[in-house]
């Protein structure tokens, strides 16, 4: 009863104080009524169409048809953030990312997440004391310059850390982790480490070929001989040894050639290490060249130390 007066304009507080009705007990009825009729609507219809910046209607389809022209020309591989940024830039639509996604969803073009993959687990430099062969090696990465053709080419160097042999190397015009795989592989094979009882601890820094999964399967597939060890940030003196034959190789190599093309760089290269390990003075290794100290400690002609590493 009082309802009907107030829908037909008296007072409400009158018209609430005659019929013995509280404030409060109206309120409520009126915002549970209107609550409810809300919930029963299914939200704001889609209005099937956008507007240019100068008030145009844009139909949806029309936008699903400029987005499929899209990505059959140059900007195949954009995601649906790009694409929104091109609508807005070359077609002057205003639209935002969330309706670009759904019209994306529509057409059945949106990419596949990437998969995350686990990365290769990083094991620091350790302290360690070095008493003999095939306990440390040392491995990095170094390049030369080719003036004659204006080009780099790349250098992989292992370095047992005792004897001071380069017990591996690769060089060649590009530096991918299965060329250091294979010339690592090599380098075990060689020494025979694959049938001595302790591991070897292979140290690099934190180069993308040897964070690569290719190059932690590597360890993985061969953890009862060889262990893989990475230099914390900024602390070369971590990979000493290699560093300090990079330095010679720079010294008493590279810059005394001026290489034409790649075979002659090569040719010399081979030479340099021919000389390096066979014939080079190493006063560390009490004046002679790594193979020969290697022989001589085999034959106990010289006296073992040990390094701190």
């Amino acid at each position: 009863m009082a309802r009907q007066w107030i829908l037909k304009g008296y007072p409400v507080s009158k018209i609430l104080k005659l019929c013995n009705v509280p404030r409060s007990t109206y309120y409520y009825q009126r915002k549970t009524t209107t609550n409810s009729k809300q919930s029963n609507k299914s939200g704001r219809p889609k209005p099937g169409y956008s507007v240019t910046f100068n008030g145009k209607k844009v139909s949806d389809g029309r936008i699903k048809q400029i987005i499929l022209k899209l990505l059959e020309g140059e900007e195949s591989a954009y995601g649906y953030r790009k694409i929104t940024l091109v609508l807005r830039r070359r077609h002057a639509i205003k639209i935002n990312k969330k309706k670009v996604y759904r019209l994306c969803k529509e057409l059945d073009i949106l990419g596949k997440p990437k998969e995350q993959k686990a990365a290769y687990p990083r094991r620091l430099a350790n302290n360690m004391e070095v008493t003999g062969p095939n306990q440390l090696w040392q491995m990095d990465v170094k390049y030369g310059y080719i003036a004659g053709l204006q080009r780099y080419f790349y250098t992989a160097s292992i370095i047992d850390v005792y004897d001071r042999n380069v017990v591996g190397q690769y060089r060649g015009k590009e530096c991918l982790t299965k060329s250091l795989v294979d010339t690592l592989y090599k380098a075990l094979i060689k020494r025979n480490i694959f049938s001595q009882e302790k591991e070897l601890v292979i140290r690099t820094d934190n180069g993308p070929q040897f964070k690569s999964h290719k190059f932690g399967k590597f360890f993985e597939t061969h953890k009862e001989f060889i262990i893989h060890e990475r230099t914390p940030n900024r602390s070369p003196n971590k990979n000493a040894f290699i560093e300090s034959f990079h330095s010679i190789l720079e010294r008493e190599c590279f810059k005394r050639h001026i290489f034409t093309d790649f075979q002659e760089a090569f040719m010399v290269l081979d030479r340099f290490m021919d000389f390096y390990n066979n014939r080079r003075i190493h006063m560390s290794l009490y004046g002679y060249s790594p193979v020969e100290f290697a022989e001589k400690l085999k034959k106990n002609e010289v006296n073992a130390f040990k390094i701190a590493v």
